[in-house]
């Protein structure tokens, strides 16, 4: 019987917080990319100006870079709550001035730096909170309550013709408000007991006494570049950009391999403890794991067929002869709830069946729906102009529903398997490396994906995302022996909850 002092039922459910937080990491998502972008317009900003804002969206690839801060004070409601809070000033503040100035840019800056943070708060809480078990059908629902938050974003979009914009974004406000609120009800974090962690000078030291540690760090900076010029464009107007990236990195390199020569170490001296560092050392402990240079491949090549695919289908359905209103009905809508019910259907098989099965069953179906695709190409003419035929349409909508459905089976296995592999007492560092490594594949895939479309056919081109489906597979071996260490280890890490049964 609860005590007259405990929460309701609904406080307690995990499900339920993995819910409201998602959404509330979904819905910020929304405002950026649906309520920036129609407000500014409106207002007469040029296209080219509205495009530039889409650059801030960065913060989002490059947040592991300030996760381990978020790990370092914990507190993750805390983090929550006050971003929250912050993005809900960032949308009064549009609410209270009109314009576009430089203040702009400053303000949406801020608002996806918060956004961002709130992401690795929300992870690495979600990690901690649940249970090896719960994490199928936990992502199920992430993947369901996240979009929802991106719709809800649409909603506020809707009632500017209502409320005019400043009307608009007090909503979004408040919304963002009542988040911040709602998540300091959340059950409280676990303690984690942690090792006596390097300061940040000593770990610097280190690794530029250190000649392996440091073209680690260089390679990350490196990436880190790389991904910013992709939206940035940076090196497109200097030629030499890289070879003075690259060589600035090589001779920081051979600077600590000069320094660690000229200074050798006495045999009794202990070895750096890297692992233990304040900013680098979730980095450096992920990589001294066993398996996990093949377990980084399969990261990255996992959905390789499905992002392959996906960002050449609404092209596709162009080209076939669909309105933009079937479009956003049926692939766009229908599509986003079929891939709701795929998340919670695939989350629910993950959690009975576990996390590896999960993948590979989950995720042959994810590569099956590629051939739907194929066989719609195959038949449908596109590029001619006419009319539709009615079997024609009832293939394509097949084949999206297909698509949809197995899109959701297979993210919601493989999030799990995501959250299942990190270590608890830095997870909110390890998921935003591990989830960067994915964005990579898929933003590599996007951009090459086109260049196939148009060299093979949609058809052929299909077909081929297929079989990049199945390379993945020659690394499960090493993931389950993954799975397996890490279960082991976070039942032995001080602060983890005790096994069950």
């Amino acid at each position: 019987m609860p005590s007259a002092t405990s929460p309701p039922q609904l406080l307690r459910s995990k499900f339920f917080w993995v819910a409201l937080l998602y959404f509330s990491e979904g819905f910020p998502l929304g405002v950026f990319y649906e309520l920036f972008p129609v407000h500014f317009r409106q207002q007469g900003v040029e296209l080219k100006d509205i495009g530039l804002i889409s650059l801030l969206g960065l913060a989002w690839t490059l947040k592991f870079l300030w996760a381990p801060a978020v790990d370092h004070y914990r507190r993750h409601r805390l983090w929550m709550a006050t971003v929250d809070l912050a993005m809900a000033a960032v949308l009064i503040a549009f609410a209270a001035t009109q314009g576009f100035g430089p203040w702009v840019w400053t303000a949406i800056g801020a608002f996806t730096l918060l956004s961002a943070t709130n992401d690795i708060a929300i992870d690495g809480y979600t990690i901690e909170l649940l249970d090896r078990q719960e994490l199928g059908l936990a992502n199920g629902i992430r993947i369901g309550f996240y979009r929802v938050g991106m719709l809800a974003s649409g909603l506020v979009l809707i009632l500017s013709d209502w409320l005019s914009w400043p009307g608009a974004f007090l909503c979004g406000a408040a919304i963002l408000a009542a988040c911040a609120f709602a998540v300091l009800l959340a059950p409280r974090e676990r303690d984690m007991v942690r090792d006596e962690a390097l300061g940040l000078r000593a770990e610097l030291a280190r690794v530029l006494a250190d000649p392996r540690a440091a073209a680690l760090v260089a390679g990350l900076a490196l990436g880190t570049l790389w991904l910013a010029d992709q939206a940035l464009g940076w090196s497109a107007a200097r030629p030499v950009f890289w070879l003075v990236a690259v060589g600035i990195a090589a001779a920081g390199v051979a600077g600590a391999a000069a320094f660690r020569a000229s200074r050798p170490r006495a045999p009794t001296e202990a070895s750096p403890a890297l692992e233990r560092g304040p900013m680098f050392g979730a980095l450096f402990e992920l990589l001294s794991r066993p398996y996990i240079v093949p377990v980084l491949a399969f990261v990255l090549i996992f959905k390789l067929g499905d992002a392959s695919m996906g960002f050449m289908v609404k092209p596709f359905w162009v080209d076939a002869g669909f309105s933009a209103t079937e479009i956003g009905l049926v692939s766009v809508n229908i599509g986003l709830g079929l891939s709701i019910a795929g998340g919670i259907a695939g989350g629910w098989y993950t959690d009975r069946a576990g996390i590896f099965r999960g993948l590979w069953v989950l995720g042959l179906f994810q590569a099956l729906s590629n051939l739907g695709y194929a066989a719609a190409a195959a038949v449908i003419p596109y590029g001619t102009g006419g009319e539709i035929e009615p079997w024609h349409r009832a293939v394509m909508y097949a084949a999206s529903a297909a698509e949809s459905f197995t899109g959701g089976l297979g993210t919601a296995a493989f999030l799990a398997f995501l959250m299942a592999i990190v270590d608890k007492r830095h997870s909110a560092t390890e998921y935003a490396l591990l989830s960067s490594v994915f964005a990579l594949s898929r933003s590599v895939a996007g951009w090459a994906g086109g260049f196939g479309a148009q060299e093979f056919g949609y058809a052929r081109y299909f077909l081929l995302t297929f079989f990049l489906s199945f390379p993945a597979y020659a690394l499960l071996p090493w993931v389950r022996r993954m799975l397996g260490y890490a279960e082991e280890r976070n039942r032995q890490s001080p602060g983890s909850p005790p096994p069950r049964g």
